[in-house]
Parts: C-alpha cells; sequence; structure tokens
C-alpha cells in the first residue's frame, strides 16, 4: 500500500506533508517523496524511508503553501530514485502521485512513445501523467477536464492528487479502488489516503467514492465530480478517533503497542455491546440483518494478512456457538478462483484498515452473487464500512 499526502492553504506544507507521510508508515513503502510548488516545483525523493527524505531536502528549498507528499510500495519497477514518486513531466509543470495499478499501462505507454513522449521511469504512474499531459495540450482543456478524460482511459485501480505549476492555488484529487480522503480546514484542504495524517488539523472530512474527482482551492472552495462529469454533492463527516490514538504512547514501536494494548482493545470493542450479567449481546449495527443471519446456510469468512488468522477463531467460535458451517478464505485467492457463491449465505469481511483491496474485491464479487455482506473493520467511513450491507467497528 501507498501513502499519499497534499495540502493546499496558508501553512508550509513540507512539514504537513512530512509528518502526514510519517503517520502513513504503517501501510509499509519503500521509497518516499515531496513535491512543492513557491513559484517554481522543487521535487526531492529517494528511496528509503521518510527519514532519509528529510536528509535529501535538507538546506533544499522546502518553501511553498502547497504540495504533494507520497510513500511508495513498488509494484512496476524496482524501488529507486527514479521510480519513487511524485512524477513530473519535463520541465516540472505536472506533478502527480498515485496509488494503485493501471492494468492498460502498457498499451497507453506505446501510443504516447509514437506521440513523442519520453519516460524516466519503469512506473504505471508516470504513464498516466504524460496521459494528462498529452490530453491537456492537444485538446487545450482545463487540468480537470484533462484528468477526467484521462481517467475515462485507465484501466484498474487508482488514488491519485495532481499538482501544476500554472495553477498553484488548488490541487486535483481522484479514487477508483484505492482510498482517497478530503480534510477540510479554515482556509485548507488535505488529500490523503486515510484520516490519519488528517486528523491532527481537521475533524471534517469527505470520503470520496469510487470513480470520483476533487478539485479543491485556496480561497476555501471544493468541487466533487464523477468522471462522467456529474457534479456531486459532498457528505461531510466528523472524525471520531483522537490523535492520541494514533500516538506510540510511551512504547517502542506500534507493534509493542498493539501488542500490549489487547486487553483494552478487547474490552473497548465488547463495551456497551456484550452485557454479561444478563446474557444480551447487541449489535446495533446488524440489527437490520438478524433475520439473514437467523436464515444463514453458511458464513463465509474473507480477509487478509492477521484478519485473516481472527477469522480461523471465528469459524471455530461460529461453528461451536451457533453450529453454522463457516469457511475462511484468504481475500486474494478467493477474486480469482470463481467460488461457488449463494444469496443464502453470510460474507463476513474483515479489514482493520477497511482499505484492503483484495477484500474490498472479494466484497464487490459476493454481492454480484447475492450474499449478505457484513464487515468488521476499525475505520469509520472506511471503503468496507461503505461497500457493506451493514456491520460493525471494533473501537480498537
Amino acid at each position: 500500500m501507498c501513502g499519499i499526502v497534499a495540502y493546499v492553504g496558508q501553512k508550509q506544507a513540507y512539514p504537513i506533508l512530512i509528518n502526514g507521510l510519517k503517520r502513513l508508515e504503517y501501510r509499509g513503502y519503500d521509497s518516499a517523496g515531496v513535491a512543492l510548488l513557491n513559484g517554481k516545483m522543487n521535487v526531492y525523493k529517494t528511496a528509503g524511508k521518510v527519514q532519509d527524505l528529510t536528509v535529501v531536502a535538507e538546506g533544499q528549498n522546502t518553501d511553498g503553501t502547497i504540495g504533494i507528499g507520497h510513500t511508495r510500495w513498488a509494484t512496476h519497477g524496482i524501488p529507486s530514485n527514479t521510480n519513487a514518486h511524485p512524477h513530473t513531466t519535463p520541465g516540472h509543470n505536472l506533478a502527480i502521485i498515485h496509488n494503485g495499478i493501471i492494468e492498460n499501462y502498457s498499451a497507453l505507454k506505446e501510443e504516447l512513445k509514437k506521440r513523442g513522449h519520453k519516460f524516466d521511469s519503469d512506473t504505471d504512474t508516470e504513464v498516466l501523467l504524460h496521459l494528462i499531459e498529452d490530453i491537456l495540450n492537444n485538446e487545450k482543456v482545463e487540468l480537470d477536464e484533462a484528468v477526467r478524460i484521462a481517467l475515462n482511459e485507465v484501466e484498474g485501480a487508482y488514488a491519485i492528487v495532481v499538482l501544476s505549476k500554472n495553477d498553484p492555488n488548488s490541487l486535483i484529487g481522484a479514487r477508483k479502488g484505492s482510498p482517497l480522503v478530503v480534510g477540510i480546514g479554515e482556509g485548507e484542504f488535505f488529500l490523503a489516503s486515510d484520516a490519519t495524517p488528517i486528523v491532527e488539523y481537521t475533524k471534517n472530512v469527505v470520503y470520496l467514492d469510487d470513480e470520483e474527482i476533487v478539485i479543491v482551492q485556496r480561497n476555501g472552495e471544493f468541487t466533487i465530480k464523477t468522471i462522467q462529469d456529474k457534479i456531486k454533492t459532498p457528505y461531510i463527516e466528523e472524525l471520531e478517533f483522537q490523535l492520541e490514538m494514533l500516538e506510540k504512547g510511551g512504547y517502542d514501536h506500534f507493534m509493542l503497542k498493539e501488542i500490549y494494548e489487547q486487553p483494552r482493545s478487547v474490552k473497548d470493542s465488547m463495551r456497551g455491546r456484550l452485557n454479561t450479567d444478563n446474557g444480551i449481546i447487541n449489535l446495533g449495527g446488524v440489527k437490520d440483518y438478524e433475520q439473514a443471519l437467523v436464515n444463514a446456510e453458511r458464513i463465509l469468512i474473507v480477509a487478509c494478512g492477521t484478519s485473516w488468522h481472527a477469522g480461523l477463531v471465528g469459524e471455530y467460535l461460529f461453528e461451536d456457538l451457533a453450529r453454522i458451517p463457516v469457511e475462511v478464505e484468504y481475500a486474494s485467492e478467493f477474486r480469482y478462483r470463481n467460488p461457488v457463491i449463494k444469496d443464502t449465505d453470510i460474507v463476513l469481511a474483515i479489514s482493520q484498515s477497511g482499505e484492503t483491496a483484495d477484500t474490498l474485491a472479494a466484497i464487490e464479487l459476493a454481492k454480484s452473487k447475492g450474499a449478505t455482506i457484513l464487515g468488521i473493520c476499525n475505520v469509520v467511513g472506511s471503503s468496507i464500512a461503505r461497500s457493506t450491507h451493514a456491520g460493525s467497528y471494533t473501537h480498537a
């Protein structure tokens, strides 16, 4: 998973971007970079950690009240300075950061080469940037329209933010299959892969839906539209978690913190839901689907990583207590093996972040077969929370 952070406002962008990238380090990455705009576009990037990036940028011009930052997990091209994001066009007129995979990048790249485009990296992201530039130059449209047209030509998943030297007062973001959150501050906007880099500055956020584009402007205005050019009314939510929940809390590592906080996390998840005195369980999030649970002939648990291990524990408990057959599937394999799914099945998707791409794909497959989809995740407003029929937050 890559990490995206972007800012436009009145503050210096660089410390906000670096701070945000550090908060996204839990997602894993192999390189990092930033692009800052202050008359000219300054780009600093490196293979390695965010700390390595700060060394590269030390003593350089990091001024600017608009910028984009990225941590990359290599998919196309090895981890290297050249393949690190942001990618820029010749002359540094445009810069882009991207999370996801452009599946038809090879065909697009060959076509763009025929039109005279030259590429520095091995990434699919640079292809998307050149496609936007090509449309911008040849069709004589505004940047947001060039982005919209380009996104109609790509296949695959993306969360992107585009920065333009010709428009130093706005950022353009878009998503499909990869998350992107808009943070709304006082005279400032934030864009990020999730809310963790944003909560320190604002609690007001908009979670973009698939195939949506957002244009945020320094004057405090923002617009959301679809890649079909339909204007959408934004739904502004208030974040419920606190900044201290994201800190290490005196532990040397986040993993240690998670290990030692497990007893409290279990209690937090059960609080208000399990009354041991009278034996009542109250899961308000699934109340409307109680009958579907009663009538279920089978429960399918789909997850990845440690969520999959949690699902294995759940299998034992469900079968022991409810006497319903349970199967636990690794989401990345489930989506490709043409599984048998019935409309009497309950599919339970588990994901801490609520953004696990393979689990999301498994949800969409199960939905298409008519199954009832329930979710367990820890992030309010995440993609899985919004794509399931019902579910519960862990409050961990």
